[in-house]
């Protein structure tokens, strides 16, 4: 059984909330040169379509942070500003109209930047991202761990949260991620019980899709199960619109989101008698971004095939040389097994 979510306060990312009991947010990052605005709102308006509700780009140079100002009017989702070492980046991200900044405030400079930065931030309303990587801790942090372990990356996080807070800002999420998904998982574990602020889930340098989707549903699952995270980002090195489909199948399996169609199917045996694999492959691929509530099943066996998959809405099931189509278990009609994609796919566009 799922663990009650852990209570924390909620920060607001333009008009989005984070934290406390809102849903918890799905998010991405852009993988283009933030200074090229067309690409870069081209891809941001794909990732809104396939239902991401917070974007983060690169802020690499001052072109980069002027370009946000241009962004931010073609966009409906609220935009992130990643900054590394400037502190003049975040200012001129702030001045062109982010909505968030992901910093952390030992890299940026000295305290009175830092102060500039959080001024700034409090003028504007500005939440700030407090992101702690294990493969790029402070030098100091790891001289005396020896190794990025969970503890290190607290450690690293909390002198970082007490920088602003010592300021008198608030408005903080902070994210602990790294590779491995134990000392991910162990991180978050540990900062979910010293703090009550909003958490951004990830484990970072995750991979190609296949892996990405291994160890990212495995961490983020154990987390959520946990009752820990306000917000998310499935890391994959791929088109970026995948990790927002991931993102909400993990929150789905985890009884916590739904969107889009949610996809059954057998992994068959020697009963089945049709092409399922190529059958099932074509459906995921046409439903995969589409924006339905359905659970759609495609089984092997006509036999059981129904009955296995009866709370499935729609769905078809193989047998020798034709199929069936059924709905909520029970038979609509038989197809030839050439027709049984067609019929599928149009059975899917006017369910009711």
């Amino acid at each position: 059984m799922r663990k009650k979510r852990r209570d924390s306060r909620v920060v607001w990312v333009g008009e989005v909330p984070v934290g406390g009991d809102h849903p918890i947010v799905v998010q991405s990052m852009t993988t283009t040169d933030t200074r090229n605005v067309e690409a870069t709102v081209k891809q941001i308006i794909s990732l809104q379509e396939a239902g991401c509700e917070l974007i983060r780009v690169a802020v690499l140079d001052r072109e980069a942070a002027q370009a946000l100002a241009s962004i931010k009017a073609r966009i409906k989702i609220p935009l992130i500003a990643d900054i590394h070492f400037d502190h003049r980046l975040a200012l001129e991200s702030i001045k062109a109209g982010c909505d968030g900044l992901r910093i952390n405030p030992g890299n940026i400079g000295a305290k009175s930047k830092v102060q500039e930065v959080v001024k700034a931030c409090r003028d504007k309303k500005i939440p700030i991202r407090i992101g702690v990587n294990a493969g790029s801790l402070d030098k100091k942090i790891l001289a005396r761990y020896k190794a990025p372990g969970p503890q290190a990356m607290v450690e690293s996080a909390m002198e970082n949260v007490k920088v602003l807070e010592d300021m008198g800002f608030y408005d903080i999420k902070i994210s602990l991620k790294a590779s491995s998904v134990a000392l991910s998982v162990q991180a978050y574990r540990l900062m979910a019980e010293m703090v009550d602020y909003p958490l951004h889930l990830g484990i970072t340098e995750a991979g190609t899709i296949p892996r990405a989707l291994v160890k990212s549903a495995m961490g983020l699952g154990i987390l959520l199960n946990e009752g820990i995270g306000d917000t998310l980002r499935v890391s994959i090195s791929s088109d970026p619109v995948y990790e927002v489909w991931a993102a909400y199948e993990i929150l789905r399996s985890a009884d916590l989101r739904q969107r889009g169609v949610e996809l059954i199917s057998c992994p068959t045996c020697g009963r089945c008698e049709i092409d399922l694999f190529g059958i099932v492959e074509e459906v995921d691929h046409r439903v995969r971004f589409m924006d339905r509530n359905l659970k759609v099943a495609v089984m092997g066996c006509i036999v059981n095939g129904p009955g296995e998959a009866r709370d499935a809405d729609i769905g078809i099931a193989g047998g020798r040389g034709l199929g069936i189509l059924f709905k909520k278990g029970k038979i609509i009609k038989k197809v030839p097994e050439n027709e049984l994609l067609d019929e599928l796919m149009k059975a899917i566009a006017d369910y009711e």
